[in-house]
């Protein structure tokens, strides 16, 4: 997958996400500023990042 992509959670309501690339490395951007920077991270890094996202280790 080359393209830019958002979350299938995205709603009408609120368009505002993150959007992600997959190529190579994993490309992570604002969707409100899609010509604005984009973040890289490796494949493992991202598998860790979402791992630790389903597991509930960012909530408050």
């Amino acid at each position: 997958m080359t393209g830019w992509f958002k979350s299938t959670y995205t709603s009408g309501a609120n368009p505002n996400c993150v959007e992600v690339r997959f190529s190579g490395d994993v490309g992570v951007r604002d969707s409100k500023d899609p010509a604005g920077t984009a973040f890289a991270f490796g494949s493992a890094s991202w598998r860790a990042f979402v791992s630790a996202v389903k597991a509930g280790r960012f909530e408050h």
